[in-house]
């Protein structure tokens, strides 16, 4: 039986906790890895998280498996971890993910627009030509 991107969506929603901004500040303040899972374009655009890591959504497992050989070892499995991404459904997939290769404090932070909405630090695209 085949499934839906929707239901698979639903599933990693159900297995990944989501969090607010202001319980992402208190994440990143105990020390939480945040992961921009958004292609390189939109990061080129509109900027990320300050301190977040771009891995984009379709390398995400290979940078996050300790056994790969392009593993980004600032991703330990100790650590929390919070992924965000345009609107919350790349990142839910990628929470659930990271749980499946063992990472057990994955937090969905949603939506980029969410979190610079509220005040969080962006670090700004590089303007064209500087």
């Amino acid at each position: 039986m085949s499934t839906s991107v929707k239901q698979m969506i639903e599933a990693a929603n159900a297995a990944v906790p989501r969090v607010s901004a202001a319980q992402a500040r208190e994440l990143m303040a105990q020390g939480a890895v945040v992961i921009d899972v958004r292609d390189a374009p939109e990061v080129e655009t509109a900027g990320k998280i300050a301190g977040a890591l771009h891995i984009s959504r379709g390398m995400l497992e290979f940078r996050a498996d300790p056994e790969s050989p392009i593993h980004d070892k600032r991703l330990d499995r100790a650590k929390p971890v919070m992924v965000y991404c345009a609107s919350g459904g790349r990142s839910a997939l990628a929470g659930k993910a990271l749980q499946d290769l063992g990472y057990s404090q994955v937090y969905n932070l949603g939506a980029f627009k969410d979190w610079a909405e509220s005040g969080g630090a962006i670090e700004k695209p590089i303007e064209g030509g500087m």
